[in-house]
């Protein structure tokens, strides 16, 4: 499937201008229709997408890449502008959630998860379709599913805690998904926030699509929260999947980006708000 992917929602524009917005979200053309990849945090998404002359009434879908509210606060007013949309997400997308830090010995807690209430989305017409595994959303695109933790170098935020059974935990982000386009130049992979791991993101998708090429990465990777051997072996395992180009957002931080860029140099590019790619 060929497609055009718009970065909508971002930390930072290109020259192209537009909003910047601590989020994430973006616009997706193919030959089989148009969808949206989570809503950025709310502020820039419909300004961002007619700006970019992107018609907000064309989206057939809307894919959510896992429960944060910065991935899904501009999802009331999608949702009240199409009237009534499928919102293909993970069970966990409704979990309350968490950041908690320290600071001069006290600690600071504050919600993350989504703001709004299933029954009000759905009263807007959001249509939501929760599933935990792999699937086939279009021809030859897909949504990842539970991807499985198999890289021992890949490690979760320690800020990040969610509510299970009245209690909180450190978030295991079952529901974190990507998409996958499978394009003529290879996997096309668009991610939230990499909450699962960029490598085993990239693995799960090879193996379930049984694809070795892998063309694109684009989104937020969650370095910025990593280490520095965390963000090395990252570096190698793209190396050895040999993938072509490097597209960071959000998350990524500007060191680990730094890092990606002195790598893969031509072949890396900031995903900011109004930048393109084409597979």
């Amino acid at each position: 499937m060929k497609a055009r992917i718009t970065i909508i929602c971002e930390n930072s524009v290109s020259i192209k201008g537009g909003i910047g917005e601590h989020g994430f979200a973006a616009y997706l053309e193919t030959e089989r229709g148009n969808y949206l990849f989570d809503t950025g945090r709310g502020e820039g998404l419909i300004p961002n997408l007619l700006k970019f002359d992107k018609d907000p009434l064309s989206i057939q879908k809307i894919f959510l890449s896992h429960g944060h509210q910065d991935h899904t606060g501009g999802l009331a007013s999608i949702l009240e502008l199409l009237g009534g949309v499928e919102v293909l997400a993970h069970p966990d997308l409704f979990s309350n959630r968490y950041h908690i830090s320290r600071k001069d010995g006290k600690e600071i807690k504050r919600f993350v998860g989504l703001k709004f209430q299933r029954a009000y989305l759905e009263s807007l017409g959001g249509r939501f379709i929760l599933e935990k595994s792999f699937r086939e959303v279009s021809r030859e695109m897909y949504l990842t599913g539970e991807v499985p933790r198999k890289t021992p170098f890949e490690k979760g935020d320690a800020n990040l805690f969610a509510e299970s059974q009245g209690k909180l935990i450190p978030d295991p982000f079952l529901d974190d998904q990507s998409l996958i386009i499978d394009s003529p130049k290879g996997l096309v992979l668009v991610l939230g926030c990499a909450h699962a791991g960029m490598v085993n993101i990239i693995k799960h998708a090879m193996e379930k699509t049984g694809t070795d090429r892998v063309h694109a990465v684009i989104g937020g990777t969650h370095l910025d929260f990593a280490s520095s051997p965390q963000v090395e072996e990252t570096i190698t395992a793209l190396k050895e999947y040999k993938v072509e180009k490097v597209g960071v957002s959000h998350c990524t931080g500007l060191k680990a980006a730094s890092r990606l860029f002195a790598e893969f140099g031509e072949n890396f590019f900031f995903g900011r708000v109004g930048e393109v790619l084409e597979a």
